[in-house]
Order: C-alpha cells, then sequence, then structure tokens
C-alpha cells in the first residue's frame, strides 16, 4: 500500500512538472534544463557537421519538411559551408520557448544596453528552440541563427540564417554611437560611412532587432541627406594640374576591416602608373580639407583611379591604391 501511495505521488509531481514546463515562456541559456540543453547540443553537433562536409543529405536527416522544400536553403548552406571552412564558430546565445502565439512571439533577449534588441518569430510549433552562433577570432563577425521547431515527427531544423554580426568589431548599434560622435565633429562624411556599415548589421538576424532600430534609420536618412546637399558629385579637384574628378566615396573592405574608399576620374592613361602616383600624393593632400575627419584614426584610405565610369552593366578597368596611414 505505501509504494502504491509513493508511485501515485510520484506520478502527480511528474504530471505537475510535465504542465509548469508547457507554460508559455523562453529560457535563456542556463536557465534551459540539463536534459533538453543536451538534446539541443546534440542536434546543433549535427547541424554543423553537416555544414562542414556541404552534405545537405546528411543535413535532411534534420531538417523539417517545409525547410527541404526551400530552394533558397540550398544558398544559405553553401555560405555557411565555405565560411566553416576558414572560421571557427561558438554558440552565442540560445533560447528554449514554449510559444504562446501561432502568429509572432517575442523574446527580450537583451532589454538593456547599447545593444538591446529583441527576437520577434513566428511560432511555427509550440516548442522551439532559437540558438546562436558566431565566428570566434575576426574582427567582422557572422552570425547562424539556427531555429528548430518540434514537430509530431520530433525535433527539426525549420529556419537557417547567415548575416554579419560586426564590422571593426562594432554593432550596429555601436557603429550608431560612433557615427554621432563623428557628426558632432562635422565629420560629415565619416559619419555617413559609418551609418553605412551600421546599416548592413541592422538585422543579424531575420528575428533580430535592435530597440533603438528606428532612430538608427532616422539618424541615417537624416545624414545621408545632408551629404547629398554638401557634396555634389564629381568634386573636381582645382588645386591637382590633371583636375581628378572624385565621384564616389564610401566604406569597402580592406585586409581584414572596412575604410574609407575613394573613386576618382583620372585624365591619365592607367598603364603611367608611375604618372598616377605622383597624382595621387597630390589628391591625397586635398582629401582631408574636402572630406573633414575622413583621415582620422584610419589605417587605410583606399583609392580606386578611373579613365572611364564604371556603371553596373560595364566593368572597367581600374588602378588601385592602398595609402597606409598608421
Amino acid at each position: 500500500m505505501r509504494f502504491i501511495k509513493l508511485f501515485s505521488f510520484f506520478l502527480f509531481v511528474v504530471a505537475l512538472q510535465s504542465c509548469l514546463n508547457d507554460k508559455p515562456g523562453y529560457w535563456k541559456n542556463d536557465e534551459i534544463s540539463s536534459g533538453k540543453r543536451s538534446g539541443f547540443n546534440d542536434l546543433n553537433k549535427q547541424l554543423f557537421a553537416s555544414l562542414k562536409a556541404d552534405d545537405n543529405k546528411q543535413l535532411g536527416f534534420i531538417e523539417s519538411q517545409e525547410l527541404l522544400a526551400d530552394s533558397y536553403m540550398n544558398r544559405q548552406v553553401e555560405l555557411i559551408s565555405n565560411s566553416l571552412k576558414t572560421e571557427n564558430y561558438k554558440l552565442l546565445d540560445e533560447y528554449y520557448v514554449v510559444n504562446k502565439y501561432k502568429t509572432f512571439d517575442t523574446i527580450y533577449a537583451a532589454p538593456k544596453g547599447i545593444n538591446a534588441h529583441k527576437l520577434i518569430y513566428s511560432g511555427i510549433a509550440r516548442e522551439m528552440y532559437i540558438a546562436f552562433f558566431v565566428n570566434k577570432a575576426a574582427k567582422d563577425k557572422w552570425l547562424i541563427t539556427a531555429t528548430y521547431s518540434k514537430y509530431s515527427y520530433g525535433w527539426k531544423l525549420s529556419d537557417l540564417d547567415f548575416a554579419m554580426y560586426t564590422i571593426n568589431g562594432k554593432t550596429a548599434p555601436e557603429l550608431f554611437e560612433q557615427a554621432k560622435a563623428k557628426y558632432a565633429k562635422n565629420y560629415l562624411v565619416e559619419a555617413t560611412n559609418t551609418m553605412q556599415l551600421a546599416g548592413t548589421l541592422l538585422r543579424p538576424s531575420q528575428a533580430w532587432i535592435y530597440n533603438n532600430e528606428k532612430d538608427i534609420s532616422e539618424f541615417y536618412g537624416k545624414i545621408v541627406g545632408e551629404a547629398n546637399a554638401k557634396y555634389k558629385f564629381p568634386i573636381v579637384l582645382e588645386q591637382v594640374p590633371t583636375h581628378p574628378r572624385i565621384f564616389r566615396v564610401f566604406s569597402a573592405e580592406f585586409n581584414k576591416g572596412y575604410y574609407p574608399q575613394i573613386n576618382y576620374l583620372s585624365s591619365i592613361k592607367l598603364a603611367d602608373t608611375a604618372a598616377l602616383k605622383k597624382e595621387n600624393e597630390q589628391v591625397k593632400k586635398e582629401i582631408s580639407n574636402i572630406f573633414t575627419g575622413v583621415d582620422k584614426d584610419k589605417e587605410y584610405i583606399l583609392y580606386s583611379i578611373f579613365n572611364e565610369m564604371p556603371s553596373s552593366a560595364k566593368s572597367v578597368d581600374r588602378f588601385n591604391i592602398n595609402d597606409k596611414l598608421q
């Protein structure tokens, strides 16, 4: 009789615990029970083994039926597989969720701080698991988002996302703060270039929404408008005897970082590299006067010299000069 009573009590505790676990909510990192976390870790191991091997067949064993039918996913797998050939990734954050809504649900992932953000995602299943992985070494970090859902046929990968997370070691909100500081110094082009980079990082995952996204977008629009009003391209460098014409200034990737890129037209033939380098020395002297602050706290300024305007429909030759400042 005592055994029956204890057994009945055990069943009651298990049933109660099951009800508690089914209550809508989300659990982050160490808040996730060790048992569930171990199972999710096994799923992630299978995922990365498949991605590293670029093995779509192996990956298919853990994909949902809907994901298997998504042709776009092949491109995501290819991009991630290529990244895994040169980069090692680590877990950034993970969430186990019991959804309240079928349409969209929200996780207040980081409610405070400069990188405060939330996750807004489609409630594909009542139980879901979302894991974020970031590459370890580089300043320019990429984010892999793996989303799993519990279907009637088990836990399966329901979405896979891949996007940039940081540039020069900074997130979108951190670059936003940098841009505001540069704008306060009247470094308009530098502020605009920095906001260009922030814009590329605004959604490191489809679900990821920074709390100040609206402020970032509005400030970007404001300073782009001011820059367009102040600078009328092409800008002819009258102080340089050959009168080169600057037609574009932006941020470009070079040597594992992003730096100011200045494109200009020259009347000197591209084959005459000695004359182009001499002209460029004169161009450098004018750049800081025209674009205040563009050479501040920079390791490089990049120059691309053209004899004719490039276009999306036509690729033209150029001569590149990467000016090391520090």
